[in-house]
């Protein structure tokens, strides 16, 4: 099996987990986002106490890409600490624009470091940052 066959079975795989995708019983913040150019849009919503993500999920619609992204994102970020999940964010959003290439580095993101490769796709680097942007905005 070659790296693209991993990529797609984990983008296809992750796309259709729903462990992440629901409403939260009592979120601090909720913050819809959208990607006009191809109308993907993504609600996160957080559980923020003690300066810790206590619980995260998402709901949304869009491309396979968007989709995963945002499921491995709310898996990297539960229980962390809110500066932590920020540098999460930053980190792939550097790897996403291709500004992030040390593989020590992208170890950090787990599962998320396989959407590196789409950094070489311009049209899709808006679907796979869509829900880390939007985080971003829900943790100010």
């Amino acid at each position: 099996m070659s790296l693209d066959d991993i990529y797609t079975e984990l983008i296809a795989e992750e796309s259709r987990n729903s462990e992440h995708k629901h409403h939260l019983v009592s979120p601090t913040a909720t913050l819809k986002g959208r990607n006009p150019s191809c109308g993907d849009e993504i609600t996160i919503e957080l559980e923020i106490g003690n300066g810790l993500v206590k619980d995260a999920s998402f709901t949304g619609v869009g491309c396979a890409i968007s989709q995963a992204s945002a499921s491995l994102m709310i898996g990297l970020i539960k229980g962390k600490p809110v500066d932590e999940a920020k540098r999460l964010s930053e980190l792939f959003l550097g790897m996403i624009k291709g500004d992030v290439t040390d593989e020590e580095q992208l170890e950090e993101l787990g599962d998320a470091a396989a959407l590196e490769s789409v950094s070489q796709l311009p049209a899709r680097v808006k679907c796979a940052a869509l829900g880390w942007h939007t985080l971003d905005e829900a943790l100010k």
